[in-house]
């Protein structure tokens, strides 16, 4: 006889770190604790700005809107450190925060590449191509991304300073095919990221307009 599990199954936000070439996933960072507020904003692209050009066309749009997302994240070596685990007692929550972190840095490797290519006269350096960055938030919110803002608050250390509890404050702008392109692996999931949003567009009830107090539009 089966037993009732207790709690469903809490799925997790994140952070996917994929090769845009090989599609090979280099890193999974997901949240310690779903934050309680996700901040969306959608930025229109029209055609035109102000004036003549806009209201020759004002019904037409030249793309994807420009999409921000801005979250909070807690991480905490608590529950961790009670039961003595090694890494948290010997680092707290650094390593957590130096994954996250080092999204944003070019690796180590590439920019010591960069700096001999320079001592040896190369006149032109290629600008380093970070990992492709997906954030997750459930599987219908799938997304290419680039952090745009990242700041850190640590709140409480160990007696080594180690940290262990802080807020991650995260400002993400969403990258669509107008930015990646049709062909690469972030355009193809952006893609499927706005099927998703027109397929539930489509299951959403719809109103009538008896509902504004009227019989016609004309």
């Amino acid at each position: 006889m089966s037993t009732f599990p207790g709690s469903p199954h809490l799925v997790k936000g994140g952070i996917v770190l994929i090769n845009a070439e090989t599609a090979a996933i280099e890193r999974i960072i997901s949240l310690q604790y779903n934050p309680d507020t996700l901040s969306r904003t959608l930025q229109v692209k029209g055609t035109g700005g102000e004036g003549a050009a806009q209201r020759s066309e004002p019904l037409r749009l030249t793309g994807p809107p420009v999409e921000t997302l801005k979250l909070e994240a807690e991480i905490d070596a608590t529950d961790q450190m009670e039961v003595a685990d090694s890494i948290a007692s010997g680092s707290g929550i650094q390593p957590q925060l130096a994954a996250l972190e080092t999204i944003v840095y070019p690796s180590s490797i590439r920019l010591i590449a960069n700096y001999i290519l320079s001592l040896i006269g190369t006149i032109e350096i290629t600008p380093m191509e970070s990992s492709l960055v997906l954030f997750i938030w459930n599987q219908s919110r799938i997304l290419p991304v680039r952090i745009t803002e990242f700041s850190i608050t640590e709140e409480a250390f160990d007696v080594n300073l180690n940290p262990i509890r802080a807020k991650v404050s995260l400002g993400m702008r969403v990258l669509n095919v107008d930015d990646l392109g049709f062909d690469h692996m972030g355009g193809i999931l952006f893609l499927n990221y706005q099927l998703n949003k027109e397929r539930l567009a489509g299951i959403a009830p719809s109103g009538k307009l008896g509902d504004f107090g009227i019989k016609s539009l004309i």
